[in-house]
């Protein structure tokens, strides 16, 4: 017994000894003053931050920024003078050319069945063509994938194809769901125009049922123009309702009408404001969400909390008197929606002068709960942000590995780059994304705060440990 006691003990104290030298191996990256450091940035965060006056300028002051819009040079306008107002050491607009697409007067569609009408929640995806002046009506093929619509082939020509997969509702991460099931949303078309189908309806990209449908961009790809179809989405309630009442009556015909169309590309803008560092100025760290959003509503989750918490780290780094080492960008992109043309030409841009970008971070999943960040990276700077759990943990910012970073930022992606994503709670995102619920009212200020605060703690980790 003796002997079992005198083993345990010295187990303890090796358990001891190795917890010592890890720790001080952790401490070598991130140590009492990164605690202190990031726990100012989160009060000033919570006492002093203004991503919700911000958001509520953008959101209910100008409202739907889809590019080429009036309202979308009016947030360039705003974006620009905030900075300055900021006292970004640079400030300027990045000249690019978007597309101008334009919904037009509200659509509409329905469906008799059993002499009994339906009406339709529905709205035009962005570019897609408009019906003709009268709208289409036809019988209905319901697929639940695009290789099924595949092998289907000329069984659709004259029919309206009802693209119908849900989101899995067994994937916790709801960004994984929706990027199961997108595919029918911006393929469809595509993949029927070439059989002559009249035109294309999908279940709207979120797992809530309801009566609001969700737009979103779709692609045609290289069909010919009289392969091109009319192609709209109908509310998730709607979706269930027709897949219903089809296999009741397998020849019922759906009617639907939108006067959208595409004009000539217009100019825009990206925002940019800089903070010259004071070791590397000629080494830069991005951070942006993206200016432009949807028609439907106000974009204020998508993406006005990740511009106004992109915009919050100068203020925040400016009220803890950070003077950062490398230069911080933060970029308000145009036309992620429905282009990537703002992405690509910051990234263009940033090769022809031979910037060296060390890392970019983008904020485009909403402004819920933070619960961590997605990044790829280096082997080695890989290991590095994953050990920062040990500061970001005490905030809910436990989820952090190796994931998808965010597509404005994606174009500068190289072999030493470390580009980081921003993850807030995803459960509720698709709730509002893309549809006429994206207002300032479901937006809860403490959430978009802490959200700015984890953003800006992140941005100063990397700015201090990477070269």
């Amino acid at each position: 017994m003796k002997h079992f006691f005198l083993g345990l003990s010295i187990f303890f104290l090796l358990s001891f000894c190795n917890d010592i030298k890890s720790t001080k191996q952790t401490s070598q990256l991130v140590n009492k003053k990164d605690s202190i450091t990031i726990k100012q940035l989160f009060n000033a965060a919570l006492t002093n931050g203004q991503c919700y006056q911000w958001l509520d300028e953008l959101s209910n002051d100008i409202g739907g920024r889809l590019s080429g819009s009036p309202e979308a040079q009016k947030a360039v306008e705003w974006g620009e003078k905030l900075m300055r107002e900021l006292k970004f050491d640079k400030v300027w607009l990045q000249p690019i050319m978007v597309p101008h697409w334009v919904r037009g007067e509200k659509e509409e569609a329905y469906f008799t069945s059993n002499n009994i009408k339906y009406n339709i929640p529905i709205c035009a995806l962005g570019g897609s063509i408009s019906t003709p002046k009268n709208g289409i009506t036809g019988k209905v093929v319901e697929v639940k994938s695009l290789k099924e619509a595949e092998q289907l082939g000329e069984k659709l020509r004259g029919k309206i194809v009802f693209f119908n997969r849900p989101f899995d509702a067994t994937l916790l991460e709801t960004f994984r769901a929706y990027g199961g099931c997108v595919d029918q949303r911006v393929y469809g078309a595509k993949t029927t125009g070439k059989f002559g189908v009249l035109g294309v309806i999908v279940r709207s990209m979120t797992s809530y049922i309801d009566d609001y449908p969700h737009t979103g961009n779709m692609y045609y790809g290289d069909i010919s123009e009289n392969q091109k179809v009319p192609t709209a989405a109908i509310s998730t309630k709607a979706a269930n309702l027709l897949s219903k009442k089809l296999k009741e009556n397998s020849t019922l015909k759906f009617y639907f009408k939108q006067n959208c169309k595409t004009l000539p590309d217009a100019p825009s803008f990206n925002v940019i404001g800089e903070i010259i560092g004071s070791k590397y100025p000629n080494k830069y760290i991005t951070v942006g969400g993206h200016l432009d959003s949807w028609d439907l509503a106000q974009g204020a989750q998508d993406d006005g909390a990740g511009v106004v918490q992109s915009l919050a780290v100068a203020q925040l780094l400016k009220l803890n008197n950070i003077k950062p080492k490398h230069t911080i960008r933060v970029v308000l992109f145009m036309n992620e929606e429905n282009g990537l043309r703002g992405g690509k030409k910051y990234a263009e841009e940033a090769k022809t002068k031979n910037e060296i970008h060390i890392a970019a971070l983008e904020s485009d999943a909403g402004g819920f709960t933070p619960r961590g960040f997605s990044f790829t990276a280096t082997p080695k700077n890989q290991e590095l942000i994953k050990s920062w759990k040990t500061v970001l943990a005490p905030y809910g910012l436990t989820s952090i590995g190796e994931g998808h970073s965010g597509s404005d930022i994606g174009p500068l992606k190289s072999e030493t780059i470390s580009l980081v994503g921003y993850r807030p709670d995803s459960q509720r995102y698709f709730k509002y994304h893309h549809s006429a619920l994206d207002t300032f009212e479901i937006v809860n200020q403490r959430e978009l705060e802490l959200g700015a605060a984890s953003i800006t703690s992140m941005i100063y980790l990397l700015d201090t440990y990477l070269k």
